[in-house]
Parts: C-alpha cells; sequence; structure tokens
C-alpha cells in the first residue's frame, strides 16, 4: 500500500484522465504537495508515454522493465488505476469516483469525453463542487479548437522558436525548439495553479469551475518579454541564440578552454566583469556605459569583450567573477548537473522504492515549504499497481465485484 500523502493539499482527491505530458505533470505537482492523485490508465497499454523509450527503467536484476523513463519523468505520487472507459461500467466507475473527487484533470480533443458520460457537464451534475480541468492544444473555442495540439508545433506557432536559434547566416542558423516540451510543462503548472484556485473557491461556495486551458494560451503569455518587445516597441524579435535582446552582454562566451554563460544584469555589474578582465576603459566609452547603450551597440561591445574572455579558462572565470558578484556559470551537461555540489546538497535526484525496479530515480519538487519535512519520495506507479487498492476502499468494492470486473476485461 502507497503512503499516505502529506502535505498542504492532503485530503484533495485528483482524478487525472490525462496522458503524456501536461496533465500528468499537472497531477505530479499536485501529488508533491500532497494530493492523492489517481491516475486512470488504459488496460494493457497504460500511458502512451510507458512504451516512449528507449531508455526503459530496468528492473532489480539489471533488465529492461516496460516502462520507459520518459513516464517516471511526470507520474511520481501517484495511484495507477487500470479502467476501460470504452465499456459503459468503466464509465460508471469514473463517475462514482469524480463523485468522491475534488479535481478532475483531463487532456482529450475538445468534446471527447462527452460520449462517455464524462465530460464537465455530466460530471458536475453528480458533484457540483468539483473543479474540472480541460487541458487541449488549442482551447474549448476559436477557429483551431478541433485541431489536436503538440508542444513542438505550439512551440512554432506561438513564436517561442523564431527567438530560439542561432540567427540566419550564423553557423547552425535557423530555428530551434527547446530542448525539452515546455509548453506542456507550463500549461501542466498552470493547470496546477487554476485547480487549487478554483478548490479553494468552492470550499466556500460549494461550486465547482471548468478550467480551460491551452497549450497555445500557455506558450504565448509565456512570450513575457519578448511578446512586449514587439506589442509595446513595435519590434519583431529575431533568434540572437544564447543572447538577451533587451540586455547585454548576457550569453554565453568562448573561454580558454570552453565556454561561460554571462548574466551581466546592471550597469555596476559590467563595470566589474570589465575591470576584473583588465579592461576598467570600456565602462567609460559611452557606447558601453548604460545597459542601453550597449544594447545599442551589441557588436562593439562583444568585439571589446570576446578577447579578453578568451584569456582564461571557465573555472577561472567563474572563480574571480563570483567574488565579484558577477552572475555567470558553466554549461553543464547532465551528468555534471547531478554532480553539482549545490544539487547534491539541495537533495534534488531521489530514489525511490519501486515494486520492479527496486529503487527507481526520480527529481525532486523544487516546492519547500517552511516547517514540511520533506516526504518520502513515492516512485511513479507500475500499471495497474493500485486498480484493486482504490476501487475497494474509494468506491467500498468488495473483492468479489473486483473479480467480476477484471473478468469483464472493464480493470
Amino acid at each position: 500500500m502507497i503512503a499516505p500523502p502529506t502535505g498542504p493539499l492532503t485530503g484533495i482527491r485528483v482524478l487525472d484522465l490525462s496522458r503524456i505530458l501536461a496533465g500528468p505533470w499537472a497531477g505530479q505537482a499536485l501529488a508533491d504537495l500532497g494530493a492523492e492523485v489517481i491516475k486512470v490508465e488504459r488496460p494493457k497499454v497504460g500511458d502512451d508515454t510507458r512504451s516512449w523509450g528507449p531508455p526503459f527503467l530496468k528492473d532489480a536484476n539489471g533488465q529492461e522493465t516496460t516502462d520507459a523513463v520518459y513516464y517516471l519523468a511526470a507520474n511520481r505520487g501517484k495511484k495507477s488505476v487500470t479502467i476501460d472507459m470504452a465499456q459503459p461500467k468503466g464509465q460508471e466507475l469514473i463517475r462514482e469516483l469524480a463523485k468522491r473527487s475534488h479535481i478532475v484533470l483531463e487532456n482529450f480533443k475538445v468534446g471527447g469525453l462527452a460520449k462517455y458520460g464524462l465530460d464537465y457537464a455530466s460530471l458536475s451534475a453528480l458533484n457540483p463542487a468539483l473543479v474540472y480541468c480541460s487541458i487541449t492544444g488549442f482551447g474549448q473555442t476559436g477557429p483551431y479548437a478541433e485541431r489536436a495540439g503538440y508542444d513542438a508545433m505550439i512551440q512554432a506557432m506561438s513564436g517561442l522558436m523564431s527567438v530560439t536559434g542561432e540567427p540566419d547566416g550564423a553557423p547552425g542558423g535557423g530555428p530551434m525548439k527547446v530542448g525539452l516540451a515546455v509548453t506542456d510543462i507550463l500549461t501542466g503548472l498552470y493547470a496546477a495553479l487554476g485547480v487549487v484556485a478554483a478548490v479553494r473557491e468552492s470550499e466556500k461556495t460549494g461550486k465547482g469551475r471548468h478550467i480551460d486551458l491551452a497549450l497555445m494560451d500557455t506558450a504565448v503569455a509565456c512570450m513575457a518579454n519578448q511578446a512586449m518587445n514587439w506589442l509595446g516597441g513595435g519590434v519583431v524579435p529575431g533568434r540572437l541564440g544564447t543572447a538577451h535582446p533587451n540586455i547585454v552582454p548576457y550569453q554565453a562566451v568562448p573561454t580558454k578552454d570552453g565556454h561561460l554563460m554571462l548574466a551581466v544584469g546592471n550597469d555596476g555589474q559590467f563595470a566589474r566583469l570589465c575591470t576584473v578582465g583588465g579592461r576598467p576603459e570600456l565602462p567609460q566609452d559611452p557606447r558601453f556605459t548604460r545597459n542601453r547603450d550597449r544594447v545599442a551597440n551589441r557588436s562593439e561591445v562583444l568585439a571589446a569583450l570576446l578577447p579578453m574572455m578568451a584569456e582564461k579558462t571557465t573555472d577561472e572565470w567563474i572563480s574571480v567573477l563570483e567574488k565579484e558578484g558577477v552572475p555567470c556559470g558553466p554549461i553543464n551537461t547532465l551528468d555534471r548537473v547531478f554532480e553539482d555540489p549545490q544539487v547534491i546538497a539541495r537533495g534534488l535526484r531521489q530514489d525511490a522504492p519501486h515494486p520492479v525496479a527496486g529503487m527507481a530515480p526520480t527529481v525532486r519538487s523544487p516546492l519547500r515549504m517552511e516547517g514540511d519535512e520533506a516526504p518520502a519520495p513515492q516512485a511513479p506507479p507500475t500499471l495497474g499497481q493500485h486498480t484493486w487498492e482504490v476501487l475497494g476502499e474509494v468506491l467500498d468494492l468488495d473483492s468479489e465485484t473486483l473479480t467480476a470486473l477484471s473478468n469483464q476485461s472493464v480493470i
């Protein structure tokens, strides 16, 4: 039996009908905060990401299991229940779980759950306080509402890829997507924020809400200063590689033995960088004195700085710049990330007991709340691991009934 959840959302039950990444990421965030998250999956198949490998999780003997590690990234702390939604008895089980839940997460196509009687209108009639979050590519309305939405295409359509990558004409120039499904992850976090707010309201009013959350909306909303560069400044941003459109120098620069990421955020930091590098006269040049001047004269700033940066190794620069309060850092590969003393000290890697692997790696939630000890990590569940436990405890079904449902391939 999985350990009871602890945290500020203890007592909140989430029925997670979603799969792949955005919805599961929301469910995982809620589980990290103590919610009981019941993940409903297709019998024998499960969440699509269980097969998205290699690599696959290895069992205690070092042999590959059927679960890709991609699945592990978004499903820790949940309970897996397998129910065939296509069968009327399966639909009834899900409705009964929804009646006893606070939140439903789903990412089916618009209207996809109505034919099963599992849409918001149907479930809210049974549970008026239910908070129901629908995650789609483009939302419940608009000319693209019926389209499927995937992270890579949303990165392209939202403008994100237009500002990611090297400029045309530069080596490797051309649009590029971010190296992970960032719009899925951001949408999942907005979903978690939205449902928590709606549950807070429903506790006062007794009335839930239907949350309409779209990957496209999220991606555009998260364009932040780049969106405002266009809306407020009339400038269509382009690709600058690792550089920043509004701050200079704020980019990766070559060093004697590799690269260093500079993040010089104000004029004082720029002056200290130049002094440490033996070029104290540079901040006195009117082209370089203020950040707005450096942005206007980006090429000239780099022409002056790059030879200076090539005189020291990355580690030498980090050592001297950290002492002067100039933000910078190495460009780590992931093996180095998990060997970093800060990452180790913060316990960002966790190993959780797993019924097949013995122990399974996971990454700790970044949320830390004063007064709460870090809960023991709960590994992502195996397919259907908690079916009988959940249906027995939550719906009070006896073993005879569960056996009959299993024989009928409902569970």
